[in-house]
């Protein structure tokens, strides 16, 4: 009879010690929590995006007359057989300039593709008529990390990414994942910006980060029980190792 109560004891010990460390509240989980029901936001959160250095560009020039334009797009090799070659992209460089054909150093760093498609125009005028441009950014990435279902880096089809379309691209954070405090890490030309973002709240939808960048970092921190129950600081294990031992310590005193 000891005996049983020793063992029923220990093992009530261990989970109550299982459940102490995995146990989450709904305020450590739930996504705009200060929400209310059919309540309308009106967001004045703009967002454009503007090139960057080592941006890599798509530009596209034409006209009604292919001839006239011709010398105005990058191409790779010689036209063969009718087919047309292949045509190159353009990169910023460190002074925030594209090596454009026939205008030369075109400084578009920090335009929108809106603005830079207006410079050409203005640029090409002299040379073409009612030129039509087709701008297209080709290096637009966003990586997710940390406590996230699948982390990595994601390629971006549009012009534009809000950081919870970024964290469904990675299959949303998981319960470990700390909703309150979510940084996200934007490089401006070589400086690095760290902002934070609280998803509990509604006006996370107002943050300067919501809309995402080229090459913006998402970085989710794990909470107090993923540190706990990882391999440096698993203290759900030891506490079972523990427990394991008083049970087979108790054992062995109660049969002797």
């Amino acid at each position: 009879m000891i005996r049983k109560s020793v063992v029923k004891l220990c093992s009530l010990f261990i989970i109550s010690s299982l459940l102490l460390v995995s146990c989450a509240s709904k305020k450590d989980v739930v996504y705009f929590q200060n929400a209310g029901d059919y309540e309308t936001i009106v967001s004045d959160n703009s967002h454009t995006n503007k090139f960057k250095i080592d941006d890599v560009i798509s530009i596209n020039v034409s006209t009604l007359d292919p001839q006239a334009s011709m010398p105005f797009n990058l191409f790779k090799g010689a036209e063969e057989g009718g087919i047309r070659p292949e045509q190159l992209d353009y990169i910023i460089d460190k002074n925030g300039d594209i090596d454009f054909p026939v205008l030369g150093a075109i400084k578009i760093v920090g335009l929108s593709p809106e603005e830079t498609k207006q410079l050409l125009t203005e640029k090409l005028s002299n040379y073409l008529k009612d030129p039509i441009i087709n701008i297209r950014l080709k290096n637009f990435t966003i990586s997710v990390l940390g406590e996230v279902a699948r982390p990595g880096t994601y390629p971006v089809n549009g012009e534009q990414i809000t950081v919870l379309e970024a964290i469904g691209l990675a299959g949303d954070l998981t319960i470990k994942g700390i909703r309150q405090n979510v940084m996200v890490i934007r490089d401006f030309n070589g400086t690095k910006v760290y902002t934070r973002i609280d998803l509990t709240q509604k006006e996370s939808l107002n943050s300067p980060v919501y809309y995402l960048t080229q090459n913006d970092i998402v970085y989710v921190e794990p909470n107090k029980s993923a540190i706990t129950s990882s391999a440096l600081d698993n203290r759900a294990s030891i506490w079972v190792s523990i427990a394991s031992v008083l049970i087979t310590s108790t054992v062995l005193v109660l049969t002797r």
